[in-house]
């Protein structure tokens, strides 16, 4: 029996992480672990609390009384914050860069990763994120770092919107998504960036379909190679 793996997926936002994790994770029967909703639902909770993204003993006693859900039905997976489905709310244009200063705040960083190693330790998981292949699960057996332009990304998070009827400007997006990069990565705390054993993939001109065949074929072959082993 193949032994169950830890596969990361990291990179900047609007790169298909977790379009592609969610599919991944279907597809080999994993469990799929949003790790960028984790800290969207702490945006989106601050938010309402108005505690400031600089206010971090606020964030802490915010996540201490965090509780995070996913639960899949069908092909929809839900988000349930303290009980509440917060799916949608936590996908909005103005909470994506309230997003990328509350995940700045060590605090908030802290309460989270805790969470997701609890969630992932035992394997048989997909994570998505920014941090997962250097600082969440470093030891991940598989890692991938999902790259594409900004100006593709920009399209893609337009697109999307406009499909659920938001009304959004198209360059404004794309400045919305380097902006976002350049907070992400220049962050002191667990910044993006590729783990050194993290396999690129560029999707700038590659569909979903194309990107996932890849994945399966290295993560087959990763599980083949570490079930050689542990017999």
């Amino acid at each position: 029996m193949a032994k169950k793996l830890i596969v990361a997926i990291d990179g900047p936002s609007g790169a298909g992480k977790s379009t592609l994790s969610k599919a991944l994770a279907k597809k080999i029967g994993y469990t799929n672990i949003d790790t960028g909703a984790m800290y969207r639902a702490v945006a989106l909770l601050a938010r309402r609390r108005q505690i400031a993204a600089a206010d971090e003993q606020g964030l802490q006693r915010l996540c201490s009384e965090l509780r995070i859900k996913f639960v899949r039905e069908a092909d929809l997976e839900r988000v349930f914050i303290n009980g509440e489905d917060v799916s949608q709310a936590i996908r909005t244009p103005e909470l994506s860069l309230l997003t990328a200063k509350v995940a700045a705040c060590p605090a908030v960083r802290e309460a989270l990763v805790f969470l997701q190693r609890q969630m992932g330790e035992a394997g048989g998981v997909v994570l998505e994120g920014r941090d997962i292949g250097t600082v969440v699960f470093p030891q991940a057996e598989v890692k991938f770092f999902l790259s594409a332009t900004a100006e593709e990304r920009g399209r893609r998070r337009y697109e999307e919107l406009r499909g659920k009827g938001i009304d959004v400007d198209l360059q404004q997006t794309i400045a919305e998504v380097k902006e976002r990069d350049t907070a992400d990565s220049a962050r002191e705390h667990a910044p993006l960036k590729r783990a050194e054993d993290a396999i690129n993939i560029d999707s700038t001109k590659l569909s979903i379909d194309e990107v996932l065949v890849e994945m399966l074929r290295v993560i087959v072959e990763r599980e083949q190679r570490t079930t050689a082993v542990t017999e």
